[in-house]
């Protein structure tokens, strides 16, 4: 055997055992995350919608970014169930449902209806903190089918108080008012914590 070839099959050995202990480390952490069954941290917010209708520019939070060709940007499209439609939001983050409540934190992102056949979404935001609470993020990704009761998306990640957080947000509509206002209680699960 020459010395390339003695050096090559050690380094084949070497990233096949390091191969092996990086899985079973990562198997033995999704074991312990599934075996605890209870959530190292939970929290509930509610972040307050009000949608820019063409004559509220002063309060609206979150405005049409992208419409299909049926629609536009000031009016939800009526057919199809909002299908196209893109919205943007910079919403209040509160601890109770009272939107004049003070806020923790602003909900950051955007929701897209995605379904011509039912009222569903997808939403991708961050509860953004600066609060003597929290300070930090949380990022959230998922599907919203909205004419359930109840709705999980995923903690995909965050910053600060939240580092690298995994966990469920069982979303519920709170409350709402035609196509202006929503409210959503945020029930926020995390299985994974690092602070």
């Amino acid at each position: 055997m020459t010395k390339l070839t003695r050096n090559l099959i050690s380094s084949i050995v070497f990233f096949l055992i390091s191969l092996l202990l990086v899985s079973c480390s990562a198997t033995n952490a999704t074991s312990r995350i599934r075996s605890r069954h209870r959530p190292c941290k939970r929290l509930v917010f509610y972040f307050h919608d009000i949608l820019y209708n063409g004559h509220n520019a002063r309060n609206a939070t979150s405005a049409i970014v992208g419409a299909p060709a049926w629609g536009n940007t000031t009016i939800l499209a009526g057919q199809n169930h909002h299908f196209g439609n893109v919205v943007v939001f910079d919403d209040p983050i509160t601890l109770d449902h009272n939107l004049h409540s003070t806020p923790v934190g602003r909900a950051q992102g955007f929701y897209l209806y995605d379904n011509k056949e039912i009222f569903t979404s997808w939403l991708g935001f961050s509860f953004v903190f600066n609060s003597t609470q929290h300070k930090g993020s949380i990022n959230f990704a998922g599907a919203d089918p909205l004419m359930n009761k109840t709705r999980d998306i995923s903690v995909i990640g965050g910053t600060g108080d939240f580092f690298m957080s995994r966990g469920v947000a069982t979303l519920m509509t709170d409350a709402f008012e035609g196509e202006v206002y929503f409210r959503l209680r945020v029930d926020v699960k995390l299985y994974e914590c690092w602070s």
